[in-house]
């Protein structure tokens, strides 16, 4: 159930409850479910409760999307080796700070053909608190700064943390984006073992899955190299997340 239309029928509830004279536990247990349902829809990017990510491919074809957050960073051209030598393209959602920080290789993730994403200029820790106007600078700020140095404009937009309210709902329609999930999560931000990263990834693995990873470790470039291979033995392809948009024209 979507965010509003969840409103309209917590009210019901509500009225509902009170009309057949229920107990204050009753409305308590009503106002933590509510909460508890607020606060999956705004953590979970896949459920699309407050507005709709796209999270997989709808294919029949062994493919899947590589995607990599928060780069550009010193280990992007380490990634960018591994990508070529496979002859892989991928979709890198970068961070408008990290892009005036490493501008020559985020002019090299473009000129070697991958896909790239907004996922904001500065990829704050608050992100879920910011205003609208507040996120909309966010947004805007780095496609400012990927056209000046990369000279591109995208429309794929990657929330922060995956973090979504119904202030980031209206700076993505705002800013005329497409929300871009992922149905896979490596969590190799928090896993320190490279063996566990690599199987939460791989046993999780479907057609058309859109696989979240990051350029910012040599763990994860590791589980890259490990993973690669597994793609290749069980005959995936790969796509970039463009080409579902473009699909869908």
């Amino acid at each position: 159930m979507k965010h509003y239309p969840f409103i309209i029928f917590y009210i019901f509830l509500n009225v509902f409850i009170y009309a057949f004279q229920g107990t204050i536990w009753v409305y308590i247990y009503c106002f933590l479910l509510f909460s508890a349902v607020v606060v999956w829809g705004s953590f979970d990017i896949e459920l699309g409760y407050f507005i709709k990510s796209i999270t997989h491919k709808r294919t029949k074809t062994k493919e899947v999307a590589l995607t990599f957050d928060d780069g550009s960073t010193e280990l992007t051209p380490k990634f960018l080796d591994l990508l070529k030598e496979n002859n892989i393209k991928a979709t890198f959602f970068c961070i408008g700070k990290q892009i005036e920080k490493y501008p020559e290789t985020f002019q090299r993730i473009i000129a070697e053909g991958h896909s790239i994403g907004n996922h904001t200029f500065s990829h704050l820790n608050n992100t879920g608190f910011l205003s609208a106007s507040k996120m909309i600078d966010e947004i805007q700020k780095c496609d400012e700064v990927m056209l000046k140095i990369g000279n591109i404009k995208t429309d794929l937009y990657r929330p922060p943390f995956g973090v979504t309210n119904p202030n980031i709902a209206k700076a993505i329609k705002k800013t005329n984006k497409k929300s871009i999930g992922w149905n896979v999560r490596s969590l190799d931000t928090v896993i320190e073992d490279e063996k566990k990263i690599y199987n939460k990834i791989t046993k999780n693995l479907k057609k058309g899955s859109i696989i979240l990873l990051h350029d910012t470790s040599q763990k994860t470039y590791n589980v890259l190299v490990e993973l690669l291979l597994f793609l290749e033995r069980k005959k995936y392809s790969t796509f970039t997340i463009d080409s579902i948009i473009k699909s869908e024209k």
